[in-house]
C-alpha cells in the first residue's frame, strides 16, 4: 500500500470567507513516481479516500497492474478530500466549505507537487463534481477529463436526497449507520435487489435478505466513518458548480482538454438524462466531448461494479496500443 503523505497550506479562506491556517492536504502516490509518467489524477466520492488501488483499493478493478489504468504506465495520485476523516483531520464547521473550495485544495496541491498539467482527471460521483470545477478553474489543467456517473449541477432530485440524509444525520440516535442504509436504497435500483435477493428470508435472522443486507451496509460504514466527515460530504453533493447553465456553457467552452461523460442507463441519483443533456449542451460548442453509457440493472453503484464495462469505455484513453482492436467497441461505446 501507498503510504499516505501530507502538504500543508498555511493560509486559505473559503468562498464563504472562514479562514484556515496550517490546512492539511493528504494524498497518495501508486505506480510510477511523479515526474516519471503521466499523471492519472483520481478524485473520490462520498466514502471513499485516497486508496484508490491495492488489496484495500476502492477502484482496484479499475486501477492496478495490467488493469486498465495500469500502474506500470502511470503515476496515479489521490487527494482526499479535507474532513473526509481518512487522515483523522476533521472539519467542525463543514457548510462553509463547497466542492469550489475542496476544488481550489486540490489545485493548490498539485502546484505545490509542481504538476502544471494532468493526462486524466477520473472521478465518480461527487469526485467527477469536483473535477468538473477543477477544470473550469483551470481550463488548462486536463488532458482528458472523465467525470462518471456525475453532473457539474446539483439537481433538484439529488438536493431532495441529500437533504433527507442531512436530516436521518441530524436526528438519529445512530446517524452514520441510518443514514447508510437509507443511501443504499438509492445507490441501487428495485431491479437490481429483486436480481439479487429475490424476496429471499435470512437464515440467521427473522428478517428479509433484503433487510439484513441493509444493516450490513449500515454497520460497515458506521465501524470506519465518522459523522463528522458524512456530514461534509453528503454537504459537498449540494453545492453546484455553477448557478446557471449559460455560467456553466461559458466556462466549459474553455476546457482545453478532450471531456469524456460516462452515464449510467439507470442511474437514481445523477440521472443519465441529466448527462446526456449536459453533452447536447456542449457539443456544439465544443468539437472533443463524447458520451459514453454503461448499461446495468445497478443503479448509481454501477460505476463500481461493471468495471469491465468502464474498461471498455475508458481503454481507448489509457491504453492507446489498443485502440486498432477495439475501433469497433470504442464506437459503440464512446460517441
Amino acid at each position: 500500500m501507498s503510504q499516505i503523505s501530507s502538504l500543508t497550506i498555511k493560509e486559505y479562506t473559503t468562498k464563504s470567507g472562514f479562514h484556515f491556517k496550517n490546512l492539511p492536504l493528504t494524498y497518495q502516490v501508486f505506480g510510477k513516481k511523479l515526474g516519471t509518467a503521466p499523471i492519472v489524477l483520481v478524485t473520490h466520492a462520498l466514502t471513499g479516500n485516497s486508496n484508490v488501488c491495492g488489496e484495500n483499493g476502492w477502484w482496484k478493478s479499475l486501477i492496478g497492474t495490467e488493469k486498465c489504468i495500469d500502474v506500470n504506465k502511470y503515476s496515479i495520485l489521490a487527494f482526499n478530500i479535507p474532513g473526509n476523516g481518512y487522515d483523522d483531520f476533521f472539519i467542525e464547521n463543514y457548510e462553509d466549505f463547497t466542492i469550489y473550495d475542496v476544488a481550489q485544495l486540490f489545485l493548490i496541491g498539485l502546484a505545490k507537487l509542481q504538476i502544471p498539467s494532468v493526462f486524466a482527471g477520473i472521478g465518480g460521483s461527487l469526485g467527477g463534481s469536483i473535477l468538473w470545477q477543477m477544470a473550469v478553474l483551470k481550463p488548462e489543467l486536463f488532458q482528458n477529463l472523465i467525470p462518471i456517473a456525475t453532473d457539474w449541477k446539483a439537481t433538484d432530485w439529488l438536493i431532495a436526497q441529500c437533504r433527507v440524509q442531512k436530516q436521518i444525520l441530524n436526528n438519529s440516535d445512530n446517524p452514520v449507520h441510518d443514514a447508510r442504509i437509507h443511501a443504499m436504497t438509492f445507490y441501487r435500483t428495485p431491479q437490481s435487489f429483486k436480481q439479487k435477493f429475490k424476496r429471499s428470508l435470512s437464515e440467521t435472522a427473522p428478517i428479509y435478505n433484503v433487510e439484513s443486507w441493509l444493516l450490513h451496509h449500515g454497520e460497515t460504514l458506521d465501524k470506519r466513518f465518522q459523522l463528522q466527515a458524512y456530514k461534509l460530504m453528503n454537504h459537498l453533493l449540494m453545492t453546484a458548480i455553477c448557478e446557471t447553465e449559460d455560467e456553466f456553457l461559458e466556462l466549459a467552452s474553455k476546457i482545453e482538454g478532450n471531456i469524456y461523460l460516462v452515464g449510467i442507463d439507470s442511474d437514481g441519483l445523477y440521472l443519465n438524462e441529466e448527462i446526456k443533456e449536459t453533452y447536447s449542451l456542449l457539443k456544439p460548442i465544443k468539437s472533443n466531448v463524447h458520451f459514453a453509457e454503461i448499461n446495468s440493472i445497478h443503479g448509481h453503484d454501477a460505476f463500481l461494479i461493471e468495471y469491465e464495462q468502464l474498461a471498455g469505455i475508458l481503454d481507448p484513453i489509457f491504453n492507446s496500443e489498443k485502440i486498432t482492436k477495439t475501433k469497433n467497441h470504442e464506437h459503440a461505446n464512446i460517441r
